[in-house]
């Protein structure tokens, strides 16, 4: 009886390979499984399974994710506004950790005692899954083929002639990556500091003129409608895209620490990740106290920098999510969104939770709760210990 392993299989190049290597050099019963979190349509997830049982795998098995990657992580990484050094929605990076537990279960599953999956040693990959497996899976043994080999990609392909497979390995001028909440673009340009993708690099490129308004309505925080059409998130951020991408919003290029230390630098256009988070912070600003944002700031920033850096099995976590779930109650409304070529703006928003209301006053026109006298007896509380200070050290006045 072989030994099963249980690889995580993209249909790309790299996986490709792992299948007849598993097989033939490792004398193991290779069983491959695509966790689908929204970057693959019913069609090319049928032609991934295809090719899978074509290389030699004694099983495939094809998992949707995506409603599970929405509510366990997409949801708060809206709560929380998660814009990873102010520009980066997390697009790729926090799918990999979701993958990554989906294949653990078919592991446990199928009693399998190897896992395996295709990323190399220069990435941020290879942490995601190795660490959900060294966690919650210690005693599966994890293979990486192509990270251990160190092997060229033209030797890959070598490989997989000698085996007979000869398929199309065209390598793409663009690494593409694609999910529900955004797609990341990486080439040569993004290799160097001073370069920028141009714009045939884009999965998507512009194709509608002129300008369009949009109106997001959201309850408790999640996006659930769409110009007044009721739709479950994942169908609204689907819709979004539909309608956003073609105009070329969502487009940058993120600049940040990896797990292993280095610099990284990738491109990327997620439309409709970057046009909610936008559109539900504007609603937040008007909805939640200033302490309440000051504490999401902070809180927000630190889930998106674990949750890049692999981190999503901290017991943090959960209290974070606990946290952002409770600020959330409040933050019902709809918000205004003009597209137009390259841009967006957020225009405005309604709700009954306003705390702008003008019943409250009106900013530099007139207040309605407090007289003029009472800002001067304000002020001379607000001044007091500052006098006190500056009376003790007049030499810091300037």
């Amino acid at each position: 009886m072989k030994s099963k392993v249980v690889l995580a299989f993209s249909g790309g190049l790299d996986t490709s390979f792992c299948v007849p290597y598993l097989k033939n050099e490792k004398n193991l019963e290779v069983h491959t499984v695509m966790v689908n979190t929204g970057g693959f349509s019913t069609e090319e997830a049928k032609k991934i399974e295809e090719r899978a049982l074509q290389l030699g795998a004694a099983s495939h098995t094809t998992i949707d994710a995506v409603e599970t990657y929405y509510e366990k992580g997409i949801k708060y990484l809206i709560f929380g506004n998660v814009l990873k050094n102010a520009t980066y929605p997390l697009s790729v990076s926090s799918e990999r950790v979701f993958q990554a537990l989906e294949v653990l279960k078919l592991v446990k599953k199928t009693g399998a005692e190897y896992v395996a999956h295709g990323s190399t040693g220069a990435g941020n990959d290879q942490v995601r899954f190795d660490l959900v497996f060294e966690v919650l899976a210690p005693e599966v043994k994890i293979l990486a083929p192509i990270r251990e080999l160190q092997i060229a990609r033209k030797d890959e392909i070598d490989y997989l002639c000698k085996h007979g497979f000869n398929f199309s390995w065209e390598k793409s001028k663009y690494s593409i990556n694609q999910g529900i909440w955004g797609t990341s673009i990486g080439g040569v340009e993004t290799l160097s500091s001073d370069g920028y993708l141009p714009e045939e690099a884009y999965p998507h490129q512009v194709s509608r003129q002129g300008e369009e308004k949009v109106s997001i309505g959201f309850e408790n925080g999640e996006p659930v409608t769409l110009n007044g059409q009721k739709m479950k998130p994942v169908e609204l951020i689907r819709t979004l895209a539909d309608i956003a991408t073609p105009y070329g919003v969502g487009r940058d290029i993120h600049i940040g620490d990896t797990i292993i230390g280095i610099k990284g630098r990738v491109g990327f256009e997620a439309a409709a990740p970057l046009i909610i988070i936008k559109a539900h912070h504007l609603l937040e600003k008007h909805v939640l106290t200033k302490n309440q944002l000051n504490w999401k700031d902070q809180i927000g920033n630190f889930y998106g920098q674990l949750m890049h850096e692999a981190q999503y099995l901290e017991p943090v976590m959960r209290d974070m999510e606990a946290f952002l779930e409770s600020t959330q109650k409040a933050v019902n409304g709809t918000v205004d969104v003009l597209l137009r070529p390259y841009n967006f703006f957020v225009l405005g928003c309604r709700s009954q939770y306003d705390m702008m209301s003008s019943k409250f006053g009106e900013y530099g026109e007139i207040n309605k709760s407090y007289t003029g006298r009472d800002v001067i007896g304000f002020t001379k509380v607000l001044a007091n210990p500052l006098k006190i200070y500056y009376s003790l050290h007049p030499d810091k006045e300037k």
